[in-house]
């Protein structure tokens, strides 16, 4: 048990870090999924994205996402009906898994962990961006496209992570933890990207400092849509609706004061309140500490 809040926080990242187990779960499923879609859309490739592929993924919380590259004269001219029949093969090969649409992806919820859950995102390749990077559309939930480029995303965030020596990517997941223990109805992609946006500023990076940090800068913009940094999707929304921005701002305004108090706590040199702070945060699962 850790006697301090550094060494709280680097065996939270540890905790928060996908067992190998978790890892080899994730790719499972893999070759069943796209021997379905390659034999009923002529899918011509079919790669992982999101957090599990770019290392900010969370412990028996984080899905698998897949970016499924069909073929344009597969997909429907409404991105919901390319969905629906992406939905239909799908279940048509795993009927006991409860196959359904979650918009912009099919979800495929193997087994019992969060690991073993499979998001396919249909999509056709539509352009290289001038960084070089392949741009593609997918379902933008009101029956239109939307343009999203992966791997410059990816590319976005690891930039600033090696900036950092990795710290990026770890107070990223800090931030995400809060949003899985505690119910946040907030977008990890949206997450991901303005705690990356936040670090680019910095000019170093303190786990304890900048947890309140992101916070603050959540709160103060009112989680107000982004536009995206790699100038690919657009305006990026913070929450699917208003009932859910609202529920999402009042526990951020919790988190805000809980992260200042454990602050506050462990300059006046409470390291034990220090640590009751970052368990109500975390809603009981960060590391206790011992004396």
């Amino acid at each position: 048990m850790p006697k301090t809040l550094d060494q709280g926080f680097r065996d939270f990242v540890t905790k928060l870090t996908p067992t190998s187990s978790e890892t080899a779960a994730a790719k499972s499923h893999r070759a069943s999924i796209k021997s379905v879609l390659d034999t009923h859309f002529k899918m011509t490739n079919f790669f992982r994205t999101g957090s599990f592929g770019n290392g900010t993924s969370i412990s028996g919380y984080s899905d698998v996402d897949y970016f499924a590259v069909f073929p344009s004269p597969q997909l429907n001219v409404n991105s919901a009906t390319s969905l629906v029949n992406v939905r239909e093969r799908l279940a048509a090969r795993f009927p006991n898994t409860g196959v359904r649409v979650s918009c912009p992806t099919v979800l495929v919820p193997f087994g019992t962990s969060k690991s073993e859950w499979t998001e396919v995102a249909p999509c056709d390749h539509v352009s290289t961006n001038d960084n070089g990077f392949k741009v593609y559309e997918i379902a933008n939930g009101s029956g239109g496209w939307l343009k999203s480029s992966p791997a410059s995303h990816n590319s976005y965030v690891k930039r600033i992570d090696d900036k950092h020596n990795g710290k990026v990517k770890e107070l990223i997941r800090f931030i995400k933890a809060w949003k899985y223990y505690n119910d946040v109805p907030i977008s990890s992609f949206y997450l991901e990207l303005q705690t990356a946006r936040y670090c680019d500023s910095e000019s170093t990076i303190v786990h304890r400092f900048d947890i309140k940090g992101v916070f603050n800068v959540l709160l103060s913009n009112e989680l107000a849509s982004m536009q995206d940094p790699m100038k690919v999707s657009g305006l990026i929304s913070a929450c699917g609706s208003d009932v859910q921005k609202d529920s999402a701002l009042s526990k951020l305004r919790t988190a805000y004061t809980r992260a200042s108090k454990a602050l506050t706590a462990e300059e006046a040199g409470k390291t034990k309140e220090a640590f009751d702070w970052y368990n109500l945060l975390y809603n009981d699962k960060f590391p206790n500490y011992y004396l």
